[in-house]
């Protein structure tokens, strides 16, 4: 999730919802005041063209095409417009429309209206716990999903490995570099980690340039592949800051699987113990735990 990308859609998602309440308050003043009928509030794609519509079909909603409450607010959405629609047609032709009839309209309404706020207040939740640089998880939100997931593992609904990672030698990046070019780095690192995960799995700034990646499902050997899918992808990239030269970055890894028998903070701990493995075997390489690193 890019945080910037979801603030911006946050705040047009305000806009959208207020142009489309005054909309709301027009139709009930026309309703009221028998203003002439608007064709544009008739049109069987009034939806799409209201500036709640032009808001919600356009580029600047995609940020939260994925959130489960975005579908079924283009539903409630079209359908308060076949309502009103329906009210002004009746209002023009046959005189006003009925209670009940009304009733449809308002209800629908306020459906729609609760749908917006509950996706935007649950999308709000997520941003807080976002890092502001990277966009990764921040530890917030990272100990009680760990928890969570060690519950499942031992009731044995699933395995699930985690991984610690750490940019090599960072500290260097920012002495040679600059740290326009460390900050550059690690955005970069964080963009790539979460293109190479899947949906359940989660990922999480640990602190300074440590992360750690949570797998649910996966075993020693599918938490490997994807750890050395980054780590690879990552050594490749090329970085360069201003009138630096370029430069290459590596990033070591330590795994473990969530034990039933331990605590999460133990888990970490291995997962911590092997990352050091691998930077001690000369960095750049992914170290599964094993009990001799206790």
């Amino acid at each position: 999730m890019d945080a910037n990308l979801m603030r911006t859609a946050l705040t047009q998602l305000d806009q959208a919802l207020t142009n489309h309440e005054e909309w709301s308050e027009e139709i009930v003043r026309a309703l009221i005041c028998h203003v002439p009928l608007d064709s544009r509030d008739t049109d069987p794609e009034a939806h799409m063209h209201c500036r709640f519509g032009q808001w919600y079909y356009g580029d600047g909603a995609r940020v939260l095409h994925e959130h489960p409450g975005f579908t079924e607010i283009a539903v409630e959405h079209q359908q308060v417009h076949e309502l009103a629609a329906a009210l002004l047609q009746t209002s023009a032709h046959s005189g006003p429309p009925s209670p009940d009839e009304f009733e449809r309209f308002a209800t629908v309404l306020k459906r729609m209206r609760l749908e917006v706020l509950t996706m935007k207040r649950e999308l709000e939740d997520a941003l807080s716990n976002l890092d502001p640089l990277t966009g990764a998880e921040n530890r917030t939100s990272m100990l009680p999903h760990l928890r969570e997931q060690l519950r499942l593992v031992r009731c044995d609904i699933h395995a699930c490995a985690i991984g610690m990672l750490d940019i090599d030698n960072f500290k260097s990046v920012n002495d040679e570099h600059g740290h326009c070019a460390g900050d550059k780095v690690l955005k970069a690192f964080a963009r790539l980690a979460a293109a190479n995960i899947l949906p359940q799995e989660r990922f999480f700034r640990f602190g300074g340039e440590e992360f750690l990646l949570c797998m649910p499902g996966a075993d020693i050997t599918k938490g490997t592949a994807i750890l050395e899918k980054i780590r690879t992808e990552f050594a490749a990239a090329t970085f360069q800051c201003e009138d630096h030269a370029p430069f290459h970055v590596t990033v070591s890894a330590g795994l473990t699987m969530l034990a039933p028998d331990v605590s999460v903070e133990t888990s970490i701990d291995r997962a911590d113990k092997a990352l050091y493995a691998a930077k001690a075997a000369g960095r750049n390489r992914t170290q599964v735990w094993t009990p001799v690193m206790a």
